[in-house]
């Protein structure tokens, strides 16, 4: 029986459009093990997770190499049949190297992958989701066919935002790293004054984002929404989105958070554009962007820190009111 491991160390977006590939390695080979490498951080994810047996946990913050060198070593010691590295860069291009499998597969823009036993190219082609460019490196495996991303939230995590859903309410998780893929503040204020009246507010992130959180439900009359920033665990904001009215995220993790749980999404897109392949996937959902072409948009596959034109029209100009419930 093969015995697998998927590579994928990038960030919380990235790992959770990694998860129809577990999703079809169980399906076709229901009676092996799937193992995950990943960066410290995103191993909550993964938390009772039905179809992955080990985690193997990066990391990258502190002693990164030494860490690395040390996980290899243990990899190793397993010689699995199938290495599939999802990542385009050195490190894992070394990991998937010197893991003593008998298939390494990967992209073929890893530095490494000339070493590879199978390799596609990472194509962003409009149209081609990034849970598709990854199913191309095991389509000779399983099949072809797309899926959305799968979480499995626990009872335990549903219990927890329980309480949450006494009324009608939407989920809106107006944080992001990059300045250029957040809809801007006013624009979440906007938002919140036309939905506070009909619906619970319930503003979800990690503790960093708290701040940002309470100064535009400050905007709002007191308790028409509350802010769970740093309350609860990616999971249970997952358990949480599940049954919300509608979920108003940025091109960012919570987005696909909303999808691994097939939750109705609205998604902004700022700077960055759908056709890049990360657009929600979820059976209900909705990519906001502004109607007119802009000649610097999109200004780059991944966010900034800020506006390169220092107008942010991209977002400034997004009508809010035309994606209301």
């Amino acid at each position: 029986m093969p015995r697998f491991l998927v590579i994928q160390t990038a960030f919380i977006g990235d790992v959770i459009l990694a998860t129809p590939i577990i999703e079809k390695l169980y399906k076709f080979f229901p009676n092996d093990s799937v193992d995950l490498f990943i960066r410290k951080g995103n191993d909550s994810l993964f938390h009772e997770h039905p179809h992955v047996k080990n985690l193997y946990v990066w990391d990258k913050e502190k002693n990164k190499y030494g860490n690395l060198i040390s996980l290899i070593k243990v990899i190793r010691k397993y010689r699995y049949d199938y290495v599939i590295n999802l990542q385009r860069f050195l490190s894992t291009g070394l990991l998937t190297l010197f893991s003593r499998t008998d298939h390494r597969i990967g992209f073929c823009e890893n530095p490494f992958s000339f070493l590879y036993h199978f390799k596609v190219p990472y194509s962003i082609i409009k149209g081609l989701h990034e849970v598709d460019r990854n199913i191309n490196l095991i389509e000779h495996l399983t099949d072809s066919e797309s899926m959305r991303p799968v979480l499995y939230p626990s009872k335990s995590d549903f219990g927890k935002v329980e309480p949450f859903k006494e009324k009608p309410y939407i989920c809106l998780a107006p944080a992001s790293i990059w300045f250029t893929k957040r809809l801007p503040q006013k624009k979440w204020v906007e938002l919140a004054r036309n939905l506070y009246k009909t619906f619970t507010l319930l503003f979800i992130g990690s503790i960093d984002d708290r701040n940002l959180c309470d100064q535009i439900i400050s905007h709002l009359p007191p308790n028409s929404a509350q802010n769970l920033c740093g309350r609860l665990s990616l999971l249970q904001s997952a358990a949480l989105m599940q049954n919300a009215q509608m979920n108003y995220v940025n091109d960012s993790a919570p987005l696909h958070l909303a999808s691994s749980v097939n939750a109705p999404t609205t998604a902004f897109f700022c700077s960055t554009v759908p056709d890049f392949g990360f657009g929600p996937l979820a059976e209900t959902s909705v990519m906001a962007q502004i109607e007119e072409d802009l000649y610097c948009r999109p200004c780059g596959i991944h966010g900034r820190i800020k506006c390169p034109e220092r107008h942010f029209q991209c977002g400034h100009d997004i009508n809010v009111k035309k994606y209301l419930p």
